[in-house]
């Protein structure tokens, strides 16, 4: 039982960490592909706001 609760407390932890990297990059404005964006099919959906001003 104690282990159970061990193991998701790390789960959740590491989902949270995730969440929290994915959050931080979104704000800053960065792509969350990973890839560069020379060729990309979504490059405009990506920085479309971007593109606008």
């Amino acid at each position: 039982m104690i282990i159970t609760i061990v193991l998701a407390m790390i789960i959740f932890g590491l989902v949270a960490l995730v969440l929290v990297k994915q959050f931080k990059k979104a704000k800053s404005g960065e792509s969350s592909c990973g890839c560069g964006c020379s060729g990309c099919s979504s490059d405009s959906s990506c920085h479309e706001n971007n593109l606008k001003k």
